[in-house]
């Protein structure tokens, strides 16, 4: 989608997005915050909330696709090492289910696409990481829940707390999630 937005930027704003991080470059003020940023944008400019927001993160180098996966994957864990060995378990058998599977870090989880999303991997608190899955239609039962409210992605979500918790059960609803992303 952003890059979408990026592609559609000088036909929707009357700038590409290397002219809009030249004149934040020029404009903005030494130490100014992200937000600050985004409403100079918005509000000297008449640029939208997404498009300056799009802005910032690339000219500051903050967005997730101007990161190193492996980096985005360790900070999700600072403070959190102790769910690391939860998310290496589930991948060491996600990866087994076939070579058509994307794996996109960001800055708080972890995707996992075939043709379509079907499963984010996050460390959720200290001590629950979630295991979050897209099965429509699917009755929550066992340790499978459902995730309230339209607007998410993912229809369900599994919590484990520790690597032990990667059970037959959890890797059948895994496997079940990306046969249905095709």
């Amino acid at each position: 989608m952003v890059d979408k937005m990026i592609e559609n930027m000088p036909s929707k704003t009357g700038k590409s997005l290397t002219e809009w991080m030249e004149l934040l470059n020029v404009k903005r003020q030494p130490g100014a915050r992200h937000k600050e940023l985004v409403d100079m944008l918005m509000n000297d400019h008449n640029l939208g909330m997404n498009y300056a927001d799009i802005v910032v993160h690339k000219a500051n180098g903050t967005d997730s696709a101007s990161m190193d996966a492996d980096e985005l994957i360790e900070s999700q864990y600072k403070g959190k090492e102790n769910l690391r060995p939860i998310y290496d378990e589930l991948m060491v058998n996600i990866v087994l289910l076939g070579d058509d599977i994307e794996i996109a870090a960001k800055k708080a989880y972890v995707s996992l696409r075939r043709k379509k999303q079907f499963a984010c991997l996050k460390p959720a608190t200290k001590s629950r990481f979630e295991l979050e899955l897209i099965l429509k239609g699917q009755e929550p039962t066992g340790v499978l829940q459902l995730i309230p409210g339209a607007g998410a992605m993912c229809t369900h979500k599994i919590n484990i707390e520790t690597p032990q918790q990667i059970t037959a059960e959890v890797l059948e609803y895994i496997k079940i999630a990306y046969s249905k992303a095709i």
